[in-house]
Parts: C-alpha cells; structure tokens; sequence
C-alpha cells in the first residue's frame, strides 16, 4: 500500500481506520490500526498489506518484527466459461468483468 493510497483511505474515515483479521503468517487474530496526527502518520498493531486492488493482508507486530516482507503470496486467476472456452478473468474488457461480478451461482434445492 502506497503513502498515497493510504492518505485516501485516512481521509475517506476521518483520519483513523484499522484492519482486523488473522495475521497472513500465524493466523492469530490481529487488528491493525492507522491515524494520522500532526507528527505524522502512526500505524500500531502490525502491518497492511494491498498485494492487489482492494485486497488487504496483515501481519501482526510479533511476524512483521520477525519478517517484514510479504511472503507465501500467490494470487489466483480466476477462469470462467465463455461461449464454451475458459479463459482468464483478468484478461477480459471492465465491462464482462464487471458483468461477471453480478453473476449469481444457481445451487439447486435437493430437498424436492
């Protein structure tokens, strides 16, 4: 996460927001907080990770003090059908993706 990105987020919630969430490397529950003051911004409880748009990982103090970079990160590609061929989600145009977003997964009632 940039200092820009950042600086948006702080922005978008007066000036503080945290993370909570199981820390990427222990799996403790971890909560992350940010506020910026007059000296600057203060980031307490661990680190936030954004490895892609919108999609955010912590680690707690004790793992970020041990190791500080991202590890074991391995983002998916999603495929899905189109006209009978699978291709990858990421490679289509904003407006089949965004359309991709509104499907829904028909799960049938087994119950009848």
């Amino acid at each position: 996460m940039n200092l820009e990105h950042l600086t948006d987020i702080l922005e978008e919630h007066d000036g503080c927001c945290s993370f909570e969430g199981v820390c990427h490397d222990c799996g403790s529950e971890s909560c992350v907080s940010i506020t910026a003051e007059v000296d600057g911004i203060h980031i307490e409880g661990g680190a936030v990770y954004e490895p892609s748009r919108n999609e955010y990982l912590i680690k707690c103090d004790k793992c970020y003090g041990f190791d500080s970079v991202l590890r074991n990160y391995q983002p998916a590609t999603v495929y899905a059908r189109v006209v009978g061929y699978l291709t990858p989600v990421k490679q289509w145009n904003d407006a089949k993706r965004a359309e991709f977003h509104d499907r829904v997964n028909y799960i049938p009632d087994l119950r009848a």
